[in-house]
């Protein structure tokens, strides 16, 4: 937490003067600073103030985060995205055309036996391969068959996961009217497809869609499920792809002032790339986003891709960018777990007919992926949060870094939910992070112990502030984690307000 005199001296200049430098403070304080160490001082404060930073060489300038022109839902919008969702199927027509797709490329109906055999033996190789160490994958799906086992087996899931992605930032009021978006890495166009369709629910909103694809396999399934599935005159634009290398992004001539870029389960599949060039690909394409725009970076939801998704985040972090969700920095201070394994879920989606078919066969479930997990992060430049929340002065709420001081205790702790359930009918099991603690700590309610006052636990979306008074600490050595029981004089509860004025 910065110095009050230093906050109040901020506050102090951002009400006289809409932009300042760091640099213009050094003189109220009363000791000598750099204008780095202020901005460490401070980041975290900046977004609750309304307020901005832009480095400008060593010192940084500051100011007012301008307004967001959001797009909200209206209470049909709703209804009909609601609907689509809980359908949990992917549009049928595009289910015809990725078939129409595939007889296309083969030249014999889809459902001919030697290229259903075919498409079997592609799917599992790339299973296969995915579940190599790293630095012998070989994940590409860019030639003949290879694309077409993607388009049989992962295109749906990844369709309704971006699907499920839309709906939460157009709920957290992060889309507009009119939007420009760029995919990295858009294969045979998952995304812009699941954009395409998302808006047609959408009443007054527009959006142009670019994309980046080095495979020319790809690029022509993309090109062809666009023309037949994206209607020709309507709200959305989906451009032809940028042919390029997304590790050579600036090959490609990308619009300015993009309002959302999506990494959708790409940056994992860079089996050679450093954590550092990783996030320089992602900070050269941000170099291109507006100054309110929104960076969402999806991964699988095994622990591998996970926890190097949350490591990717916390260096873009260094580097400039805020995350918005799902982390929240509820002390004030960067994130220092140092292994963090968390993902979401979805219901699962309805075979395809694709699926059914490839399933008629001795091993059925090899050929079948229904399941939504993934790991997500959304990034700002402007510091924006989904929640502002802090710890307030004087609390008595523990950080997690001091569990291992308590075991055997009754404690207050604040945190952010951080998984679906985890458990099972009899006790549910949540993990939970306030962005300190060395060691998991998850949460364990008994079914029987669950009341009006601790049901929250339960029922709070992923990624949601928690208030917990009356947890008891216990070590389980087996997985080396703390637990939180939960019983049921626990008081568990959303935050009053996001910036509590008051002690807790």
């Amino acid at each position: 937490m910065a110095g009050r005199e230093l906050i109040s001296t901020v506050k102090y200049m951002a009400g006289t003067k809409p932009v300042f430098s760091l640099s213009e403070l050094l003189p109220y304080l009363d000791e000598p600073h750099t204008p780095g160490e202020l901005f460490r001082a401070i980041s975290a404060d900046l977004s609750p103030l309304g307020l901005v930073a832009k480095k400008a060489g060593e010192d940084y300038i500051i100011s007012r985060i301008p307004p967001v022109q959001s797009y909200i839902l209206n209470e049909e919008e709703e209804k009909r995205l609601s609907a689509f969702l809980d359908s949990r199927a992917m549009p049928a027509v595009l289910e015809g055309y990725i078939e129409q797709y595939i007889t296309r490329k083969t030249g014999k109906d889809w459902p001919d036996p030697v290229s259903t055999e075919r498409l079997r033996k592609a799917i599992v190789a790339q299973k296969d391969d995915y579940w190599k160490p790293a630095h012998r994958r070989s994940l590409q799906y860019s030639k003949g068959y290879s694309v077409l086992g993607y388009l049989a087996y992962h295109f749906p899931v990844y369709f309704m996961q971006t699907e499920h992605l839309l709906a939460q930032l157009a709920r957290d009021g992060l889309l507009k009217k009119t939007m420009t978006i760029l995919d990295v890495g858009t294969g045979p166009g998952v995304i812009p497809l699941a954009i395409a369709d998302f808006w047609s629910r959408l009443d007054n909103a527009q959006a142009s869609v670019y994309s980046i694809e080095r495979s020319e396999e790809h690029i022509e399934a993309f090109l062809y499920l666009r023309d037949a599935f994206v209607p020709r005159g309507g709200n959305v634009s989906v451009k032809p792809p940028f042919k390029a290398d997304i590790t050579q992004p600036g090959s490609a001539a990308l619009p300015e002032k993009i309002d959302l870029v999506i990494f959708s389960n790409v940056l994992n599949e860079l089996e050679d790339a450093t954590m550092d060039t990783r996030a320089a690909i992602v900070q050269k394409i941000a170099e291109h986003l507006a100054p309110d725009g929104t960076i969402l970076i999806t991964e699988p939801a095994d622990e591998e891709n996970a926890v190097r998704m949350r490591t990717l985040t916390a260096e873009l972090q260094k580097k400039g960018l805020f995350v918005y969700a799902p982390c929240s920095f509820i002390w004030g201070t960067p994130c220092t777990a140092p292994r963090c394994w968390s993902f979401l879920s979805a219901l699962y989606i309805r075979k395809t007919r694709l699926m059914e078919h490839l399933a008629r066969c001795d091993e059925p479930y090899r050929y079948v992926n229904t399941d939504i997990k993934y790991s997500y992060a959304v990034l700002r430049k402007d510091g924006l949060r989904k929640s502002a929340y802090r710890v307030g002065t004087g609390s008595k709420f523990l950080r997690l870094s001091k569990i291992h001081l308590h075991v055997g205790k009754r404690i207050n702790v604040a945190g952010v939910k951080m998984s679906g359930d985890l458990g099972d009918a009899k006790n549910h099991l949540f993990k939970i992070c306030d962005g300190t603690a060395k060691t998991p700590v998850y949460a364990v309610l008994p079914s029987y112990h669950e009341t009006p006052e601790n049901e929250t636990l339960r029922t709070a979306p992923y990624g949601t502030v928690l208030e917990m008074r009356g947890v008891l600490v216990r070590y389980n050595k087996s997985h080396d984690a703390y637990n939180l029981l939960v019983s049921r004089n626990t008081v568990i509860q959303m935050p009053d307000s996001e910036i509590p004025d008051r002690d807790l």
